[in-house]
Order: C-alpha cells, then sequence, then structure tokens
C-alpha cells in the first residue's frame, strides 16, 4: 500500500472521529464548575495533572500533525511534527523551548523543510553505553531509518540511500514507521505502512532477520506501527504495535512469536517508565500495563466526545500518535491532529 493510501486512511479515520464531534454542543466540557479547577485524567496511583503551560511555542511557529515525541537523560523533551518551523522542537521539563531545528536540520538530512514535513513520522531516543543517540524513521517517499548525535548530524542511514558507504547502507524499505534498540545492541525496525515487514540488525546495522506480512494471523500484521524492546520482565521480550489488528504481539530477541494481546483501539508505539509500559492508541485513549500485561488504567478515553472542537476538552484524546515519560513520571502525549496538541500531564497519584 503506498504512502499516499495510508495518509487518506489516517485522515479518513480523522474525519471518522470529526463527524461524530460535530453532532453536539459544547456542554461536555472537560472542567469542573470551577473553570480554575485543575485538569486531571487517570486514577488512584495512575492520575495525571494537565500542565497547561508546556508546548508553547513562539508566534510565527506552529505544529502540524504529531509524529513523535521523546525524552532523553537530561528531561529534555523532543518534539517532531509535520510541521516546517519547526521540524523538531525541544523544550525542557518545565516547558521551557531550548531549541527549534529547522531549515539547517532538513539540509543536513539531505532535504527541504517542505520534504522534511512530507516524511517525518518515527524518534526514538538510544542510551548506548555513555552516550545517547536519536533514530528518525521516514515514510515514504524517503524510505529510511537514520541515526544520529544529539544535535541531529546524520551518522548513519539505512534504506533508500544514494550511494552506499561506511556510513550508508541500502536496504529495502516500503514504508518504515518505528524502531527499537535493545540493551545489546540490536536494533528492531517495522515497516508497518509497507510490507508489514519486521527487521533485526545488530549494533552495526549487520541484517540478522525479517519476519511478517500482511494479515491476522501468527507472523502476520496490519500496520505494524511501533516497536519497543521490553525489560519489564525476566526475559527480554519485543512487542509490536499492530495497530490495524487492534492487537499486541509479543515476540523473543530472535523474533519468533510468543503471544498476542487483543483489545486494544489502534495501538501505535510504546514507552517503558516506572514499571509499567505506556500505550498510545489512536482510538482516543492512552493505556497503561504492568509487567505481566495487566491494563492498569486507561486515560483520557475521547471515544464519546461530543463538540466541534477538540481542543476544548482537555482531560481527554483524540488521536495519541506517541508518548513519554521523563525521570519524575511525568506523562508527554501528542496526538496525529493537524496542530499536533504536545502536552504535558504530571504524575499526581492520590
Amino acid at each position: 500500500m503506498s504512502s499516499s493510501q495510508h495518509l487518506f486512511e489516517r485522515r479518513q479515520f480523522l474525519q471518522t472521529s470529526g463527524a461524530a464531534l460535530l453532532t453536539a454542543s459544547l456542554t461536555g466540557f472537560a472542567r469542573s464548575d470551577d473553570a480554575t479547577a485543575p485538569v486531571k485524567i487517570g486514577e488512584g496511583k495512575a492520575t495525571f495533572t494537565l500542565d497547561e503551560s508546556f508546548g508553547k511555542l513562539p508566534e510565527g511557529m506552529s505544529y502540524g500533525y504529531g509524529c513523535a515525541i521523546v525524552v532523553d537523560s537530561k528531561d529534555r523533551v523532543i518534539v517532531t511534527s509535520r510541521s516546517a518551523d519547526p521540524c523538531v522542537a525541544i523544550f525542557d521539563k518545565s516547558g521551557k523551548l531550548l531549541e527549534t531545528w529547522s531549515k539547517k536540520f532538513a539540509e543536513g538530512v539531505g532535504y527541504t523543510p517542505q520534504q522534511v514535513v512530507a516524511t517525518a513520522h518515527g524518534l526514538y531516543c538510544s542510551k548506548e553505553g555513555d552516550q545517547e543517540f536519536l533514530y528518525f524513521t521516514e515514510n515514504a517517499p524517503g524510505n529510511r531509518v537514520y541515526k544520529t548525535d544529539m544535535t541531529g548530524k546524520i551518522l548513519y542511514e539505512l534504506g533508500s540511500v544514494k550511494t552506499e558507504s561506511a556510513t550508508s547502507q541500502k536496504f529495502f524499505f516500503k514504508n518504515p514507521t518505528d524502531v527499537a534498540v535493545a540493551p545489546n545492541g540490536d536494533i528492531y525496525i517495522v515497516d508497518g505502512y509497507g510490507s508489514q515487514q519486521v527487521h533485526r540488525f545488530d549494533k552495526n546495522f549487520k541484517h540478522l532477520k525479517t519476519i511478517g506480512k500482511p494479515g491476522k494471523g501468527i507472523g502476520e500484521f496490519n500496520t505494524c506501527h511501533g516497536i519497543w524492546v521490553n525489560l519489564l520482565k525476566k526475559e527480554l521480550e519485543i512487542y509490536i504495535a499492530d495497530r490495524g489488528n487492534g492487537r499486541l504481539e509479543v515476540y523473543s530477541p530472535e523474533l519468533e512469536y510468543k503471544r498476542s494481546l487483543p483489545g486494544f483501539r489502534a495501538p501505535c508505539c510504546f514507552y517503558e517508565a516506572k514499571g509499567m509500559l505506556y500505550i498510545p492508541e489512536l482510538g482516543a485513549r492512552v493505556t497503561i500495563i504492568d509487567d505481566q500485561d495487566k491494563v492498569v488504567a486507561h486515560l483520557g478515553d475521547g471515544s464519546d466526545i461530543k463538540g466541534k472542537d477538540i481542543r476544548m476538552f482537555p482531560n481527554k484524546f483524540a488521536t495519541p500518535h506517541a508518548l513519554t515519560v521523563d525521570s519524575s513520571g511525568s506523562l508527554y502525549v501528542i496526538e496525529w491532529l493537524p496542530f499536533g496538541r504536545p502536552r504535558k500531564f504530571t504524575s499526581t497519584p492520590v
């Protein structure tokens, strides 16, 4: 399936959701009668409070469709969206904008800012030894995965490269969506908008194994959108967000099938923190599961929202596309909306 077809599907998903939003008044506004009351999601130990100051951009800059959000070891929050200005925005945990990347970053990855807009998708932050790196995943027509330093300088690129070298390798991706890196350096890549294949490479990008094809059975996927190396159990496991099939698929590090976890609403990707696995679901919520794959909480379920503008419902999600968690347990979520809506929810357990 082509990139344009997948983009159409995502827009169609939004239009379907939007049709429901148009049918009612704003009486479902998320705040209590006290307009100054804090906006909360979740309950019990999984209670979070919206920090409305986070994610603001200077005048003249704006987000596009929300792609990815990651946090580094310094609790810097790195946001990508389908925007030419900025292509990347970096905040500290208090919400202060530290820097933005646009034209210089685009040129460094061989594009104009508008070409970045057309291909932007996944981002993964990886700690390897005493260093950190970023892995960017491009949708078609880019069809690359590239590893950068923390300034955005490309160190290695894999996929549709012009020429091969010590730092670039040709590899067939039809439309990749996400990356995960294991403690031993193995790299896992899902071709989620394309072939429905899952690829494993070693730390030097030597190809080790490929599995997957379109379908609903074991070893088959319908938009294998996200991937994660789960360290919550005694044995390392690979979790795959099989979005179109509404399930998580669990594999060994060698990509041997182990089990399926059904009942998810278009899961997109993962983030592991505080002994839990956080899962943004394009179907209007965030789900948290524990180390036994049991649901701990569903957050911000916006599937029943009635109203024209999702921004009028700050305790609800429309289309969570990616998330991350900082060292203090604060949750950051970005959505597949034209304005991205990256938001911070501080952990406030009760």
